[in-house]
């Protein structure tokens, strides 16, 4: 089971996407967890993470998102998948961050 961590400035809107997400990975198969904080709290995360990725409204602490994630991959979500809510292509980012397995 794979952990998702997406990050958002207070972690609001991105639990639409979070839905999204869920959604398309079980017509897959894909097991994972799909969760929305907000960037505040990626320090207490962090461990539980697989891959973080990052809403485009904050996508300008990137760098400073890196520094906290230790080892765990880190993207920045396009703001045209973002604001399509494309739950499909945000999956396929987070396992091309993983590693398809």
């Amino acid at each position: 089971m794979k952990h998702i961590v997406l990050v958002c400035n207070m972690g609001m809107s991105t639990s639409a996407l979070m839905k999204k997400m869920s959604k398309y990975a079980e017509s897959i198969a894909f097991e994972c967890t799909v969760n929305a904080y907000p960037v505040a709290e990626l320090e207490n995360v962090v461990d539980e993470a697989d891959c973080i990725l990052v809403g485009p409204q904050i996508s300008y602490q990137l760098d400073n998102i890196k520094k906290v994630s230790k080892d765990v991959p880190v993207s920045a979500i396009p703001m045209q998948v973002y604001g399509m809510m494309d739950g499909k292509k945000v999956i396929e980012m987070a396992q091309e961050l993983m590693g398809k397995e």
